[in-house]
This record gives C-alpha cells, structure tokens and sequence, in this order.
C-alpha cells in the first residue's frame, strides 16, 4: 500500500516506518502538512494519492491540554473530523490513534471497546471528540485506542518513561513512581505491528490495541529496572503525592477484544518492556 503517514516523527509514527517496511510511505513534517491548514494538506493528499491515510499526530500533553482546551479540541478533535472528511472524500482509508484518557478511571478490570467513556481532562475529552467525529460517518476508518506508548525514538531530551527511571537508578537518584494508577503501557514496536495486522483485514471500526495486562506503574518501573539488570529501590506514592495538573484515570487498563476476534494478539506488558530495554540496548 500507499500511506500518508502524519505525525511520522513521533515514537509510533517511527516505528510504523520500520515495522510497514514494506509499504510505500509518505511521512512530511509538520511544515509540510499542518493541521491547522487544510488548504495545504488537502494538496499533499491530492499528490501523494495514498491508499490509507494515518494519523498519528496529537494535541497530548495532558497537563497543558487542561489550560488549552480549545486547542486540545482543535487538534485532536477538529483537525480529525478534517482529516476523515478529506480521506472519505477522495476514497481513502483512515486510520487515527485515541487513548485510555476517554475512560474514568471507575472500573476494575480492563475496558473494553464496549464500555462507555467518561473522560475526566480536556485531554480526554478532546480525544472522545474526535473519535466520534470519525464514527459517526460510518466511513472506511480505524479509530484504535492504545495507552502509555513508548518507542526508540522518543526526544533525546525528554527520553521514554522507561529510560528515566533506568537512568536515574544507575545515578543513583531517587526514584519515586505512583503505586496507585493502573494502565497498559505498550512498546510501540509491538503497536506498530498490530495496526498493520488490523489495515490488513479492513474489518473497520474501533480496537483497544495494548500490551496485555493490567500493571500499576510503579511495578512496571520495577520490571524495568529488573530487566535492565538494575537493583534498585523505588519509592512508592500515591497519585496525590505527584500533583499532576489535569486529573488522571486511576484505572486505564484497556482489553484487545475486538483485535482478538480479528485473530489479532499482542505480547503481554511485561514481554513489551523487555523487548524495548533490549531492543534499546539499555
């Protein structure tokens, strides 16, 4: 196939390049495809003529979303509803990545698609919109749900949840993760090929797509270090001790169930971070 794949510079965006490695992919930077113009991204979809059209690119700093939600709304809702309008016109299929956020948090057991969201930030609410823009068309679309996504190619200056905490252990820092905020956090690696797995059978609609289980994130750090070959105490606190600016779900955790009726599976969490701290060498 022929995608168009915006967002390309970030972590899955990345390892969708490898992983659809053999695809034809078109990936232009922000300059040349921005979202807030559709004048000139409409043109872009016009040269390129993909076969599907990806979305990866989003509005996700939470805690800044919650004192810009307009802007929140217009990328990761408007600029959606766009891109979807531009795809369905011209025959394309879409494909646009939500999240966890959608849900409260209330729940004891992973979500399923099923399940009603009930978003607690601007971050999620805005992603909700967008997701039931694309819906609601009833158009040739992928709205896939993932959480927690790390990849190799994370910002040099920032790095990965992962790399942070590993680093940190072997400066001999202090380490203080939340014991009390459950999610599943996925490899982009193994994201990336679950989505290609999905394009493949053009069963459309929407996917949870994550590693398996459910992990608190402070046990998840441990993983790391432990797989790194790192000992090292963590301290553990509660998601009241960290002070975020926007509210989080205490409970995330999502259920593969429609990918799995698809014949579709994805390693489980802890396969997923052993993979990354391997296949980053850390």
């Amino acid at each position: 196939m022929k995608i168009l794949l915006v967002g390309g510079s970030g972590q899955l965006g990345r390892a969708i390049a490898v992983a659809w490695r053999d695809d034809e992919i078109v990936a232009p930077t922000h300059a040349d495809f921005p979202l807030e113009d559709r004048t000139t991204w409409a043109a872009v979809l016009d040269r390129v003529r993909p076969d599907l059209l990806v979305n990866c690119a989003a509005f996700h700093n939470v805690d800044v979303c919650e004192v810009e939600p307009a802007q929140a709304l217009a990328i990761n809702a408007v600029a959606v509803d766009a891109l979807a309008d531009a795809a369905q016109q011209r025959g394309i299929d879409f494909l646009t990545i939500s999240t966890d956020y959608v849900f409260d948090g209330s729940a004891t057991r992973p979500y399923t698609e099923d399940d009603c969201p009930r978003p607690i930030s601007a971050y999620g609410v805005s992603k909700l919109a967008g997701e039931l823009l694309v819906l609601r068309r009833r158009m040739n679309a992928y709205v896939v749900r993932t959480c927690g996504v790390y990849g190799l190619h994370a910002s040099r200056s920032k790095g990965t949840f992962v790399d942070r905490v590993i680093a940190q252990a072997r400066a001999g820092e202090a380490i203080r993760v939340v014991n009390d905020v459950v999610a599943s956090p996925t490899y982009a690696g193994h994201l990336a090929e679950a989505l290609r797995a999905l394009v493949a059978t053009r069963a459309y609609g929407l996917y949870h797509a994550v590693n398996v289980g459910p992990v608190s994130w402070y046990d998840f750090a441990a993983k790391a270090l432990d797989v790194a070959g790192v000992r090292y105490p963590i301290d553990a606190i509660s998601a009241g001790e960290w002070k975020a600016a926007a509210r989080r779900p205490a409970y995330s955790a999502l259920a593969n169930a429609g990918l799995a009726r698809l014949g579709i599976a994805l390693p489980a969490w802890d396969e997923g971070v052993a993979a990354y701290v391997r296949d980053k060498g850390l």
